[in-house]
């Protein structure tokens, strides 16, 4: 009877073990992630206004540099409505955190760059244990969801091709 008590608490606990080091697939997708989350809803409704809701639930892989709340809020409040209002630079500034692939923060750190799908090329730093994506921080990583991963940022990125 012990014996069989001891394995059925060791199955229970490598369930719980590997569940949380994420070996079974996660099932909400980047956006639904991004939404359960509460802290993205500015870049969730920037996504929902540009229209890539749709390409962020797809198959994927993607890995997304999402900006928090307080990151968009660090864009005078007029400079982020014209963007928002500005249908081509708002997906070129979203498709910007974007990544084809599935890259984990220790794939990242290894880098020097990342192609987004704006087409620019996003330069990654680290220096000790702080690692930048185009001067963005990442300041959460690897929030899997079932068609990749997200990091979090403190700051939105700008591509090259626009100008606030």
């Amino acid at each position: 009877m012990m014996k069989k008590i001891l394995v059925t608490v060791l199955f229970l606990a490598t369930i719980v073990f590997f569940n949380g080091c994420s070996i079974f697939q996660p099932e909400m997708d980047i956006v639904e992630t991004a939404i359960d989350n509460g802290n993205f809803t500015t870049l969730v409704s920037a996504l929902t206004e540009a229209n890539l809701v749709s390409t962020l639930q797809g198959t994927g892989p993607f890995t997304v540099f999402a900006p928090t709340d307080a990151a968009f809020a660090k864009i005078d409040s007029t400079t982020l409505t014209d963007l928002v209002a500005d249908k081509p630079n708002l997906t070129k500034v979203l498709t910007y955190h974007v990544v084809s692939g599935k890259y984990l923060a220790a794939d990242v750190v290894g880098m020097t760059t990342l192609t987004s799908f704006e087409g620019s090329d996003l330069t990654i730093t680290v220096t000790g244990s702080t690692v930048q994506i185009d001067g963005a921080t990442i300041t959460t990583t690897d929030i899997e969801c079932s068609n990749g991963v997200i990091h979090v940022i403190d700051s939105v990125m700008i591509p090259p091709t626009v100008t606030l």
